[in-house]
């Protein structure tokens, strides 16, 4: 592999199967990203509930996935503990897909979703502190992999739904009326938390339904049935499975050969760093974790956080608004053009973070983090000034989603590197990133709601340049803390030297 040196691929090659399955358990988390957006009108249907009362399930899985994300810490006390929270997490998954067609009342959909978001968060937190503590300094073109998986399963469940929507109404009530241009204009439209644009259609409640949605649903448990099974493979090739006491002493051999290969120098340091306690959020965040750290270091942890909370929030809103965006005025695009806007970029993301993996080779992380934080604000400047210009629209969202989406990733890889892998900045990041999703998503649609859809991209410019103040914040804060680290080394030094004085 070109884009690798040899102690990465090294590396590789002898973790191969556990770095092989964290990416296939991301591919779950991207099935469940974006299948409730396209199928949300039949889900209703199913249900036979109101348009306002199915569309807090996005609440429901977003609000999950955030205590999920907050909690998946406690998972990684050990790598037994790690995978079998993975195996448990992605089965459930496949199960919540298979019951969705079962879900004939809004609030047991809304149950199955918020199991489906809180193994979503588990998974999001998990995966990326196990890459974390399996590749340390090497472990930022590990991520860009990781982090590209999501976009994949993202790009692949709404292909998967698409043969399978209804394009005229599922609920058949005593009307004849053809309104399959409005089915397919309010599926696009629901891709936020509000209805304020689509509420005044009248969808029937009462009648028979008829809608073939289920079958998507069953295809999509079965295409990732495969993934727990890996997860259960790989705890059986650890010997994780039973009662079998050489599971340690396995686990210790293949960390001495992923020592050995990154050299005689950092093995001391891998080792003294291959035990990191990684926590939850709230364990985290106690305050008697915190009060001994210098303030630099809680400095760190808040602004990394930031970071990702602005970056994260731009992709959930920019998913869930462009539509509406896009078919309001003065832009008034076809509603099947303006359709094609998610998808593109969905695609632009998955894209991005595969040309990520080779370009984290030859640029550094925080070089990589700087041009993606000035090209998100630069694009969404441009998107503004040129509001009228659908064409600049398309070609705006590509430029976005290619910016944006190597920023996730490197800033896990450069924030625990910062912090010499202490054990919270993922837990805090990953966390971060999935309020910022949740809560700007919100925000946003309040937003528009008020005060039209200009005001769309008046937030996207304001979310960009608060994320990107936060990572130069942030910076200047990794200086703060270094110098501080290094004044508390030098006093050590010296003391060290005083007492075997004294001795002498």
């Amino acid at each position: 592999m070109e884009f690798m040196d040899s102690r990465e691929w090294g590396l590789f090659k002898s973790n191969w199967q556990h770095t092989l399955t964290y990416w296939s358990v991301f591919f779950s988390f991207g099935l469940c990203v974006a299948f409730l957006g396209p199928t949300i009108l039949d889900l209703r249907c199913q249900t036979q509930s109101s348009l306002q009362e199915i569309t807090w399930v996005f609440f429901s899985q977003q609000l999950f996935l955030f205590l999920g994300s907050s909690i998946g810490g406690l998972f990684s006390k050990s790598l037994k503990c790690s995978l079998s929270a993975l195996a448990v997490s992605t089965l459930l998954i496949s199960v919540v897909f298979a019951m969705i067609p079962l879900c004939h009342r809004v609030m047991a959909l809304a149950v199955a979703l918020a199991v489906a978001g809180l193994a979503m968060g588990i998974i999001d937190t998990i995966a990326n502190l196990q890459l974390v503590k399996l590749y340390q300094k090497d472990s930022t073109i590990f991520l860009q992999a990781l982090h590209f998986f999501v976009g994949l399963g993202a790009l692949v469940s709404p292909l998967i739904a698409d043969p399978f929507l209804s394009e005229t109404p599922c609920v058949l009530a005593n009307v004849t009326t053809n309104r399959s241009t409005t089915m397919r204009h309010i599926r696009n439209t629901l891709g936020g938390l509000h209805t304020h644009n689509v509420s005044h259609y009248p969808f029937h409640t009462e009648g028979e339904v008829v809608t073939n949605i289920s079958y998507a649903f069953w295809i999509m448990a079965l295409i990732n049935l495969p993934v727990p099974m890996a997860v259960l493979v790989l705890m059986y090739k650890e010997r994780m499975i039973g009662c079998d006491s050489s599971a340690r002493t396995r686990l210790l051999e293949k960390d001495e050969l992923a020592m050995r290969v990154r050299g005689s120098t950092t093995s001391t340091a891998s080792a003294s760093q291959s035990n990191m306690d990684y926590r939850s959020l709230f364990s985290c965040c106690r305050y008697g974790d915190l009060s001994g750290q210098p303030l630099g270091f809680v400095g760190i942890h808040v602004l990394g956080g930031l970071v990702l909370f602005f970056s994260d929030g731009i992709v959930g809103a920019y998913e869930g608004f462009v539509y509406s965006y896009a078919v309001d005025e003065p832009l008034s695009l076809p509603h099947k053009t303006a359709g094609y806007l998610t998808s593109v970029f969905w695609a632009a993301i998955t894209v991005g973070r595969l040309a990520s993996i080779p370009m984290t080779y030859y640029l550094k992380p925080s070089r990589q983090l700087t041009a993606s934080q000035v090209g998100v604000v630069f694009t969404l400047l441009m998107l503004l000034m040129l509001y009228s210009s659908a064409a600049f629209l398309f070609v705006g969202t590509i430029a976005l989603g290619l910016c944006i989406s190597g920023i996730y990733p490197c800033m896990l890889a450069y924030t625990e590197d910062m912090l010499n892998y202490k054990g919270c900045a993922t837990t805090v990041l990953v966390t971060s990133a999935s309020m910022g999703e949740m809560l700007l998503q919100l925000l946003v649609g309040s937003v528009m709601h008020s005060q039209g859809s200009y005001s769309f991209m008046v937030c996207g410019v304001i979310s960009g340049l608060l994320g990107l103040c936060s990572f130069l914040a942030l910076q200047f804060c990794w200086r703060v803390y270094r110098s501080q680290s290094s004044g508390d080394a030098e006093k050590n030094t010296m003391a060290e030297k005083g007492d075997v004085g004294v001795k002498h």
